[in-house]
């Protein structure tokens, strides 16, 4: 149902929008038409001219329980007044043990100790210095190489830059790490176009990573690193067993299997992680994002025990792993995560999830006749929609769906070229969903 309530006040703006450079933005073109916001509650946005734009991007997949989290603020509050800082490095708060072991009781069994960062970026360099580090303890050191897969995406990093696969974010840092391979993208639309969930073929390119091995060697493989659905590229679920199989052989061959759930953590999926909707126990997983709803930069890694384990050996005085930042398990941001926690177990959020997720497919999929949709994925709350290119311009079509649904259509979405992703917080409304795909139908036709 529309959201028919009056409208708040409009709120100044600088006159000039020079100075920031901003991320992941088409500079020129955001500052002759911005999208500026204002404000935010529950599934809306409020835009400086005071108009109300629903959310179906959870921000930027961070705001699974919704916006203006009344609990999360007076958390972060109280902090605040009462510690704003605590160096990390050989001091601790109580908040940052309690999180940890909440954090540590969502995750598969055997994943126990978690390791703070400030986002996703540093959680994926901080996993792949983990298990570099942890060959190198093992009197392995030779196993050095660091495997992603085509169309990953693990952070902007040195070392998520180098696994990730999203051509368009490496071609302007020239080689960045040596000795990275990739896995092949699971995705094939001829077999897979138009799937629900996991999709019924491709768990063989799992086999590709026998291959890898052949080439260099199991003992120069330190990690495979890979997304159980690859968001940022536009929502590729794994194929059904595609992540059983790369367990299969990672154990086979004493190489690490990471999970980036950065996106999928949290509930997107229906679970606090997607390793346990698959089944398939890592031997690490790192997260950001869902973890404070937003509200505060928070990444981490979860380790399996024999890992962690591995380093707690010679003279107790030494530095077991000399990794961290100045502000990991920053006070305000464990505030922040406690009360996410809370809010996520007492509202249900993960089971709501997975409760409406056939609901929210459906829905989806009823866009797959509209003009230029040539794909549609669900998987959890999550959907891919991609639109045809134009043959001159490729990722325009997208580009203009983006401003279309801000400027003409009260709607935020997420784009990934010329794919729609649809991510809204696990709040949503059946109606809501309904209202999300009636606008995003207006907006595949305005941009035909």
């Amino acid at each position: 149902m529309l959201d028919k309530s009056p409208r708040p006040s409009a709120v100044n703006v600088p006159n000039d929008l020079a100075a920031h450079w901003m991320p992941f933005t088409a500079n020129r073109a955001f500052k002759k038409a911005p999208r500026l916001l204002a404000g935010a509650k529950d599934m809306h946005y409020l835009t400086v001219d005071g108009r109300k734009i629903i959310d179906a991007a959870a921000g930027m997949w961070c705001c699974n329980a919704g916006h203006g989290r009344s609990q999360i603020s007076t958390a972060i509050g109280k902090m605040a007044e009462a510690l704003d800082y605590a160096p990390p490095f050989q001091f601790g708060i109580p908040q940052a043990f309690e999180l940890a072991s909440r954090i540590a009781e969502l995750a598969p069994a055997g994943l126990d100790h978690v390791f703070f960062c400030n986002s996703g970026s540093e959680a994926a360099d901080t996993a792949l210095k983990i298990a570099l580090a942890y060959h190198q303890i093992q009197g392995q050191g030779s196993r050095i190489r660091l495997i992603g897969r085509e169309r990953g995406y693990h952070g902007v990093g040195f070392g998520g830059t180098s696994v990730g696969g999203i051509v368009n974010n490496r071609r302007m840092f020239g080689s960045l790490l040596t000795g990275v391979d990739h896995l092949p993208t699971t995705y094939d639309r001829e077999k897979q176009a138009f799937s629900k969930g996991e999709p019924e073929y491709g768990a063989h390119f799992a086999d590709e990573l026998e291959r890898l091995v052949n080439l260099h060697g199991a003992n120069t493989i330190a990690a495979v690193i890979v997304e159980p659905m690859a968001g940022s590229t536009g929502v590729l679920p794994a194929p059904k067993g595609y992540l059983k199989r790369l367990r299969e052989i990672t154990q086979k061959h004493g190489i690490l299997l990471i999970f980036d759930e950065v996106i999928t953590g949290y509930g997107r999926l229906g679970y606090a992680f997607a390793a346990e909707r698959y089944g398939v126990v890592p031997d690490m997983i790192t997260f950001a994002k869902g973890i404070t709803n937003g509200a505060a930069p928070m990444g981490g890694v979860i380790v399996r025990d024999t890992i962690h384990d591995a380093f707690m050996a010679g003279p107790e005085h030494v530095v077991e792993l000399t990794h961290g930042y100045t502000y990991s398990a920053h006070p305000l941001a464990c505030a922040a995560g406690l009360a996410t926690l809370d809010i996520y177990r007492d509202e249900k959020l993960f089971e709501r999830a997975r409760q409406l997720e056939p609901k929210f497919a459906d829905a989806v999929m009823s866009l797959k006749g509209e003009p230029n949709v040539v794909d549609i994925r669900t998987i959890g709350l999550t959907a891919g929609i991609d639109l045809a290119p134009r043959a001159d311009s490729p990722g325009k079509r997208g580009f203009d769906a983006l401003n279309s649904a801000f400027h003409d259509n009260d709607l935020m979405l997420r784009i990934a070229g010329d794919t729609l992703a649809l991510t809204p917080p696990l709040i949503v409304s059946e109606d809501q969903v309904g209202e999300i795909v009636e606008k995003v139908a207006k907006v595949i036709r305005a941009v035909a």
